[in-house]
């Protein structure tokens, strides 16, 4: 029965090397066996919080960990220096990228203390250098000179609608920077509703990245924001204000 079971995970594991080759990423034994370990824990404290719907070993390497790396398709990683991971739940996209590209300081932000917990403990399991988990709202960090306007690129998983995402996340992107929201439905109007809001943040809407899976065949987007200058300081508003009066 064990043998089965390893069986099944090294054949499963050597699809998700085949989706990565797809995005001509190549991972060392030692990045292989952070995933997999990253795998092992996530599915250990998913048993005493929520922190994923999918603990199978094959739909975790693809609609977790592949799907975080997919941006790889629009963006150059290697000219990327410090990423931030905005309402970064178990760590997706933020950790995933961290794996794959160890050069990058990666910054994860979560409001809840007990998924900190686990992203800290799996960065210390990883052995993982150069990430900082924090504990707290978006729009109380945003303010902080030691963040604000400081990474070449936000992503956000969130499901918050862009035009309140965008407020969060932009204020910590660099002029010249890029915001990439990760999104699994259509959203033509969403990004037409956005409009006003990237105006007042000095923000260009580039294009929208459809894919599928390989096994799965949802519809996926990465839609791209470049940063065009810097932020006014009263952006991002108290959550209350975003709420009542979107931009």
């Amino acid at each position: 029965m064990e043998q089965l079971k390893e069986e099944k995970m090294m054949a499963e594991k050597s699809k998700f090397e085949e989706e990565l080759e797809k995005l001509n990423i190549n991972l060392t034994e030692h990045q292989k066996e952070q995933f997999d370990r990253y795998y092992e824990m996530l599915v250990e404290w998913n048993n005493v919080m929520n922190l994923t719907g999918i603990t199978d070993y094959d739909e975790v390497n693809l609609k977790h960990f592949t799907d975080s790396l997919t941006l790889v398709r629009n963006i150059d990683m290697n000219k990327i220096d410090a990423v931030i991971d905005i309402g970064t739940g178990a760590g997706f996209p933020g950790l995933p990228i961290k794996i794959a590209f160890p050069h990058i300081h990666v910054v994860l932000l979560d409001s809840l203390n007990k998924r900190i917990k686990f992203l800290n403990a799996v960065i210390e399991e990883l052995d993982l250098a150069d990430v900082e988990t924090l504990h707290g709202r978006a729009e109380d960090y945003a303010k902080r000179k030691e963040y604000r306007e400081q990474f070449d690129l936000c992503v956000s998983r969130a499901v918050a609608n862009l035009s309140t995402l965008s407020e969060y996340c932009i204020p910590f992107v660099k002029k010249g920077g890029y915001f990439v929201s990760y999104k699994s439905r259509r959203l033509d109007e969403e990004i037409e509703n956005a409009d006003n809001a990237l105006n007042m943040l000095y923000t260009k809407y580039e294009k929208k990245y459809k894919y599928e899976l390989e096994y799965d065949h949802s519809e996926r987007y990465l839609v791209f924001f470049r940063c065009e200058n810097i932020t006014d300081s009263k952006y991002p508003r108290k959550p209350k204000k975003i709420k009542t009066n979107p931009l």
